[in-house]
């Protein structure tokens, strides 16, 4: 199991800067060894961006933020919300606080560990490339605590390898109650519309 998504990385650090381009617009984003696709956007989240261009929601949740780079675009694209960034890997907040510094929108960016977030706060939007990995319980579990806490009018949009098990969790997700359909597929991935269950 990679040391990223539950442990604090035990290896050195080996900062490098991940460059995109989304919206028109470029990115340097810091990065270091022992996070999630450390050396580029990772192919998913790149996908998840483009296939959904937009974000209206004033309270937005990105779920395991790695080093920020949705967190960031989203922040840009949507100048009236506050972003909730959310990772379990401390090097990783600290990179993406740092990098939502460099870009400006700091102020507006909240970057904690899961136990860390209110249990009052709800979201209009959750963005997340979940980790799949970890395997089918605990990505159960993770899933079903933050999309309880979408609002009622809320949507989450996940993006899911097509060879990782997206069309398998879409139908778990239908299972247990949730609203969810393939908003895209692009390159081997299936971006997900998930609505909350009630």
């Amino acid at each position: 199991m990679a040391e990223h998504y539950f442990s604090e990385p035990s290896g050195p650090h080996r900062p490098r800067t991940v460059r995109f381009r989304v919206d028109a617009q470029d990115y340097a984003l810091a990065s270091d060894a022992g996070v999630f696709s450390a050396d580029r956007l990772d192919p998913g989240s790149g996908v998840l961006l483009r296939a959904v261009p937009t974000s209206t929601g004033t309270t937005v949740l990105d779920l395991g933020c790695g080093y920020g780079p949705l967190t960031c675009v989203l922040a840009r694209r949507n100048p009236a919300a506050t972003i909730w960034a959310v990772d379990v890997n401390p090097r990783a907040r600290a990179l993406t606080r740092a990098n939502a510094d460099t870009l400006g929108v700091g102020g507006r960016v909240r970057v904690h560990a899961p136990e860390e977030v209110p249990a009052g706060v709800r979201f209009d939007e959750i963005w997340s490339n979940p980790p799949v990995r970890i395997g089918k319980p605990a990505l159960h579990a993770l899933l079903t605590t933050w999309l309880d806490r979408l609002r009622p009018d809320g949507v989450a949009w996940l993006v899911v390898a097509r060879n990782l098990g997206s069309d398998s969790l879409a139908r778990w997700l239908v299972a247990q109650g949730y609203g969810c359909h393939r908003h895209d597929s692009v390159r081997g991935y299936r971006v997900l519309r998930v609505t909350r269950a009630f």
